[in-house]
C-alpha cells in the first residue's frame, strides 16, 4: 500500500499562487515546458502510472500483500468464479503476478497498441527490505518488455520507503541519506541514461510520490554526483517545500468525501492555470474507489465517482486543453484505489478503448490496432497458461507473441485464433 498524501493544502493550495516570480525563474520554468513539447512532438504522450507489486501463488507461492492486504483471501472463490481479492474491481486475465513474464508482455502489447507512449513505474528502491526488493526486481523485468515495444519509461519514486526502513528499525538513522543515495545512484548507472527514458533537454524527469521523507538539502544530497541529475515532480502541495522542478497532479481526494465532477476539475484547472509559473504534468483517471476501509486498514481517502467512463473522458479532455507537456493516466493497474484502466471483468476494455481513441484524436497520424486486435494480448496470455506444460505450442505462441510486437496483427491472430480457449 502506497500511503495517499492528502490533506487540506490539497484543496486550497492553488489559491495560494506565487504573484512574484523573477523573470529568470519564470523563463526556465517556460523552457522545461516548451522543452519536453517539442521533445515528443505536438500531441502530448501519454503515459501509464504502473504499479509492479502483485505476487500470485501459482507463480511467487503465495499471495502478495497487495492482492490480500491481510484481509481478503484469493483461495476462496466466490459465487461468481472469482477468487476474493482485495479490490472492487477484478483483472481481466484474472489474478496475475508482476513477475509473470506472460503478464508483463500482455499489459505492455495491451499499452503498445491501445498507441500509449509509455510507462511511469511506482519504484520502491533497491533495498530488500518488505517486498521491496521484489518490486525492484518486477521493474527491471517490466522494463525489457517496455523497450521491447518501443515504448518509453520513467520512474516514480517511493521515499516513504526510508520512513518504513527507520521506523522499523532496518536502516538507523545515519543511513537514511546514505540509502537514498544508494538508490539514486543505481537509477543513474542503469536507467536514466537510457535512451527510452523520458528526458527533457537531455535531463531525465524523475517522479516522487510526495515526498514524504526527505527534505529540501538531501535531495541536493541524493542528486550530487549523478552524470544525469534528474528533474524532480512531486505532489503540489509539497513541491516548493522541497525545491523540486514542477508537480504532478493526482485524482484529488481527500477526507473520506466524495468528490464531485465540478470539484475535481476545479481543483485541476487551477493548477493547469498556473503551469507558466511551475511546470505541471497532467492527469487523466477513470475514477477512484480504494477498498482500505474494507479491509481494515484506515479510512476510505475518498470517492470519485467514473460515471460510466465519463471521468476518464473528461479529465483526458482537461489534460490535453492544459499547457502540461505530457498526461499521465492514473493508473494501469492500482487495483487498492480502484484507479484501473487494464482491462477488468467489469467494463472491459471500455477505458482502453477511451484511451485509444482519445489518443487518434488528439494527432491524425497515429497508427493503433483495431478494437478486435486490443482482445489479442489477452488471449495470447490465456493460452500461454493453457498451453504451459506443451513446449511445441508455447514455440507457436511466442511466433505469436512476435508479431504482436511487430504490429503485425492478421498474424499474430492467425495463430491465436488457431487455439481453443477453455472456459474457466
Amino acid at each position: 500500500m502506497r500511503k495517499l498524501i492528502v490533506n487540506s493544502g490539497y484543496n486550497v493550495l492553488s489559491n495560494i499562487f506565487v504573484t512574484f516570480m523573477s523573470s529568470a525563474v519564470v523563463m526556465l520554468m517556460l523552457s522545461l515546458n516548451s522543452a519536453l513539447s517539442a521533445e515528443v512532438n505536438s500531441a502530448k504522450p501519454v503515459l501509464v502510472h504502473y504499479m509492479p507489486w502483485y505476487a500470485s501463488k501459482p507463480v511467487s507461492g503465495e499471495w502478495g500483500w497487495h492482492w490480500t492486504m491481510g484481509r481478503f483471501d484469493p483461495e476462496k472463490i466466490r459465487s461468481n468464479g472469482q477468487r476474493e481479492v482485495a479490490s472492487h474491481d477484478y483483472p481481466l486475465i484474472g489474478l496475475y503476478d508482476s513477475n509473470d513474464p506472460d503478464a508483463l508482455e500482455c499489459h505492455v502489447l495491451q499499452m503498445k497498441m491501445a498507441g500509449i507512449n509509455g510507462v511511469i513505474v511506482d519504484w520502491y528502491g533497491i533495498s530488500d527490505f518488505r517486498d521491496y526488493g521484489h518490486i525492484h526486481r518486477n521493474t527491471r523485468h517490466l522494463v525489457k518488455f517496455i523497450k521491447q515495444a518501443g515504448l518509453k519509461f520513467a520512474i516514480c519514486y517511493e521515499d516513504q520507503t526510508i520512513k518504513h526502513m527507520l521506523e522499523n528499525k532496518f536502516i538507523s538513522q545515519q543511513d537514511a541519506v546514505a540509502r537514498g543515495k544508494d538508490a539514486f545512484k543505481w537509477l543513474d548507472e542503469h536507467w536514466l541514461a537510457d535512451d527510452a527514458y523520458v528526458k527533457i533537454q537531455g535531463q531525465p524527469i524523475l517522479l516522487v510520490f510526495g515526498p514524504q521523507y526527505y527534505h529540501k538539502a538531501n535531495w541536493l544530497q541524493l542528486k550530487a554526483g549523478l552524470s544525469l541529475p534528474p528533474l524532480l515532480f512531486g505532489l503540489p502541495h509539497l513541491t516548493k517545500s522541497a525545491g523540486f522542478d514542477g508537480m504532478f497532479l493526482w485524482p484529488p481526494v481527500s477526507g473520506g468525501k466524495t468528490v464531485t465532477p465540478d470539484e475535481w476539475q476545479k481543483q485541476l484547472r487551477l493548477h493547469y492555470d498556473k503551469s507558466s509559473a511551475e511546470p505541471v504534468l497532467a492527469v487523466a483517471f477513470p475514477g477512484f474507489h480504494d477498498i482500505y476501509e474494507q479491509a481494515g486498514l484506515h479510512k476510505s481517502y475518498g470517492l470519485i465517482e467514473a460515471r460510466g467512463g465519463k471521468t476518464l473522458e473528461e479529465s483526458l479532455k482537461l489534460a490535453a486543453e492544459s499547457d502540461s507537456p505530457l498526461i499521465q493516466i492514473a493508473t494501469w493497474n492500482d487495483y487498492g484505489e480502484g484507479t484501473i484502466v487494464e482491462p477488468d471483468t467489469k467494463r472491459g476494455y471500455q477505458s482502453l478503448e477511451m484511451i485509444q481513441n482519445f489518443i487518434k484524436s488528439q494527432d491524425s497520424n497515429v497508427t493503433t490496432a483495431t478494437a478486435n486486435d486490443l482482445r489479442l494480448p489477452a488471449r495470447l496470455y490465456q493460452l500461454k497458461k493453457q498451453y504451459q506444460k506443451q513446449p511445441d505450442e508455447l514455440q507457436k505462441l511466442k511466433k505469436a507473441a512476435a508479431f504482436l510486437f511487430a504490429s503485425q496483427y492478421d498474424a499474430a491472430r492467425e495463430i491465436l485464433e488457431s487455439y481453443p480457449l477453455k472456459t474457466r
